[in-house]
């Protein structure tokens, strides 16, 4: 069919021409070499990677180092996603009087918008019906079954073909104008062949073709730096790359002294600590244990690591990535033309909200090569022959395996500024490989603990230790492998540890000792009281205890350590923490072999309650006026108050009878005023009706009188009493 001999037409054009693209880029150095010049000097010129600089923030410094000559170029080979840190932090130098001619690197134009360069625009992915259409006005060439067909292209349209059993299908058709006038209609599906009869549409062609196929190709992008100048110069090429996180992993061998230290002793002087870092055979593990570190490295790049300088940084210095390798086009306002002459467009200048550029970077110089030392092979040596298989099996048998006996730490260790540099001269490690690499093996102190925390395990306490860092180096964080009487005795973890800090590990469960701490009780009680300008504010005490009963069931002392939960206003009774978090409290217990050990941890909350005396029931204020631990001037004052609001309160209950009594009498005079209608005003009924209502008449009046005095008294009672509470201060 057409299409498929249009595919492989296509395709030799394409690798033809991305073999010219190849060629073309892969040519160094300048046009016209002098004759003067080495003849090398235009090739390219291998600079191979010497140093490696990992960090813990998931970067990477790498510097090549090499020698060329007269006007030289180098290229490095980069992830297309490696451009942009590239481009932010290359750094270059040429040593002996050259300089740095360009860096120049492959553009990453926008695939899109190169398509619709093209007069062919193949962005979108279009079929070759959308293709045709594209090509309306265009003579072409189609080679048909039965001969071939030339003619201009006037469109391409879907129709509607019988497909039998009453059934239509949708065909392409391809109308061509012929050169007699005729419009000539053409099936796809008769088509074996198109060819474009201008050769510059056909060059589009496989130009558009050949920037999808360069665009496929993400994997690698050259970079070449080109250096100017005369004779054998020295080079130097650095940049910080996205880089494996280098991680640490430990090894703590415990010796049977690592018990009953205390913890805040001061660490002792070491006379030379470089020496000790240097030469781990003169490290004894008197502090209580020997700790053994080795890094975990991963050659994830395409360069093998021949003798090169590998340094592993503990610290996180800031970094990002900045789209710097694809170009950016600002979208700029489409204004439309205006209908009068006189009548300018407006402008308005968009602003345009750029990230801030930067870079945070270490300046660093290369550190001396530490002396090499014995190793054991494989990275940094040789390996030693193998052991006779009887002889291993006897010393197996006598005793169990020493892990520091035979491994030396291959890293020197130094601060520079905020981070701990670890240094690894001559190390090979092949690319897509990884390496387990001794840093470091040194005395610790390291105090043997059982730790109990209520929250972790309810029963038992965790075996641990309290390590306190004295290698005189920053230990990163990483897992920690427990070596205990020669056996392994369990994992645990620690955060960076600098030097002089120290960490809680705990590794294990102690079945030795079993701990109680059901036996919890909480009371609350008021302390005392004082009165301020009317206002009763009353001290609460809540006294909270928990007891731990620890029974030691071993034959040996051990040090339980008590983590016990730190609640924000409560404060501890008669009992110091040996330390504090903002969590925690944790106190310390010595527990004798086979016996109970009993620790009360007491805490108490004091809050203070106002309350205003003025609307409290005289029977809220008795029961604070009985309060035994109340001062006897409040009590005083409040007994005073509660007197004082007594009469008003009787005063108040005079007026509420008066005026029952006044409402009596009112309804009593409408009933006799319903009888005097209803009976002769001559009778003695009548007569006697009205002298009753003449003589309650009087009585009201009196009530009355009686009422505004009582109310008088009251209001002069509540502002006595207001008063009074108002400048009281007791207590």
């Amino acid at each position: 069919m057409k299409h498929a001999t249009q595919k492989l037409v296509l395709g030799a054009a394409v690798l033809a021409a991305l073999v010219s693209i190849h060629k073309t880029s892969a040519q160094v150095g300048p046009a016209n070499p002098p004759a003067e010049q080495h003849p090398a000097a235009h090739e390219q010129q291998a600079v191979p990677i010497r140093e490696v600089v990992l960090f813990t923030s998931g970067v990477g410094y790498f510097e090549h180092f090499g020698v060329v000559h007269g006007n030289a170029s180098t290229e490095l080979s980069f992830k297309t996603d490696q451009i942009n840190d590239i481009l932010k932090s290359l750094l270059l130098e040429d040593t002996d009087g050259g300089k740095i001619s360009t860096v120049t690197y492959g553009s990453q134009e926008p695939l899109t918008r190169t398509l619709k360069s093209f007069q062919i625009d193949l962005s979108g992915e279009p079929a070759l019906s959308q293709i045709l259409a594209q090509l309306r006005g265009t003579s072409v060439t189609a080679m048909l079954a039965d001969g071939k067909m030339s003619g201009t292209i006037l469109g391409v349209e879907k129709k509607q073909k019988p497909a039998g059993e009453g059934k239509m299908v949708d065909v392409w058709v391809l109308d061509l104008l012929q050169a007699d006038g005729n419009i000539r209609p053409i099936d796809f599906d008769r088509i074996d062949q198109i060819h474009l009869d201008d050769p510059r549409l056909e060059q589009e062609l496989v130009k558009a073709l050949a920037a999808v196929a360069a665009a496929r190709d993400q994997d690698k992008k050259p970079v070449t730096i080109h250096f100017d100048g005369t004779g054998d110069r020295h080079v130097r090429i650095g940049y910080v790359v996205e880089a494996p996180v280098w991680k640490a992993s430990y090894r703590l061998v415990l010796s049977p002294d690592a018990k009953n230290e205390d913890p805040n002793a001061k660490q002792e002087a070491r006379e030379d600590t470089r020496m000790k870092n240097n030469n781990p055979r003169q490290n004894k593990a008197a502090d209580g244990g020997t700790l053994q570190g080795w890094a975990i490295v991963e050659n994830q790049t395409d360069s093998d690591w021949d003798n090169i300088q590998l340094s592993l940084v503990s610290g996180r210095p800031i970094s990002f990535i900045e789209n710097l390798y694809q170009p950016l086009y600002v979208p700029r306002q489409v204004v439309q033309p205006e209908l009068y002459a006189s009548l300018q467009p407006q402008t308005y200048q968009e602003g345009v909200e750029q990230e801030q550029l930067g870079r945070v970077m270490r300046g660093r110089q290369l550190a001396a090569k530490a002396p090499a030392g014995g190793s054991s092979g494989g990275l940094f040596g040789s390996s030693s022959a193998p052991q006779d298989r009887q002889a291993l099996s006897d010393l197996a048998a006598a005793r169990p395996i020493n892990p520091l006996a035979s491994v030396l730490p291959a890293a020197s260790g130094a601060t520079i500024g905020q981070f701990f540099e670890y240094t690894i001269p001559d190390v090979n490690l092949p690319r897509q490989k990884s390496a387990l690499i001794p840093i470091l093996t040194d005395g610790v102190k390291a105090r043997r603990l059982s730790i109990y925390n209520r929250a972790v395990l309810a029963t038992n306490p965790l075996l641990g230790a309290r390590l306190t860092n004295t290698t005189g180096k920053l230990l990163p964080q990483g897992p920690l492998t427990v070596l205990d009487a020669g056996s392994y005795a369990g994992d645990a973890k620690i955060d960076d540890l600098p030097n002089g800090q120290n960490r809680l590990v705990s590794y294990g469960i102690d079945q030795a000792v079993l701990v109680h701490s059901d036996e919890q009780t909480e009371t609350s009680s008021v302390v005392t009281a004082r009165i301020i300008k009317g206002v009763l504010e009353v001290t609460h005490k809540q006294v909270f205890r928990q007891k731990y009963l620890a029974d030691n069931k071993g034959k040996t002392e051990k040090t339980l350590l008590i983590e016990h939960p730190r609640r924000a206003g409560w404060t501890l009774v008669d009992l110091k923490p040996v330390e504090t978090t903002d969590r925690l409290y944790r106190f310390e217990e010595t527990l004798p072999p086979q016996e109970t050990t009993a620790l009360q941890v007491e805490e108490q909350l004091v809050s203070a309650q106002g309350m205003a005396i003025l609307p409290m029931d005289n029977a809220d204020i008795e029961s604070y006026r009985t309060t035994g631990e109340i001062p006897p001037a409040v009590k005083d004052a409040l007994a005073k108050a509660a007197q004082m609001k007594a009469a008003v309160a009787d005063t108040q209950r005079q007026i509420s009878d008066s005026q029952q009594r006044l409402n009596d009498f009112t309804n009593e005079q409408a009933r006799i005023r319903e009888n005097m209608k209803a009976v002769n005003q001559n009778t003695d009924y009548y007569k006697r009706l009205l002298k009753e209502l003449d003589q309650q008449e009087t009585t009201i009046e009196q009530l009355h009188t009686d009422i505004k005095t009582m109310q008088e008294k009251m209001r002069s009672q509540q502002k006595q009493l207001e008063d009074y509470l108002s400048t009281l201060d007791v207590g």
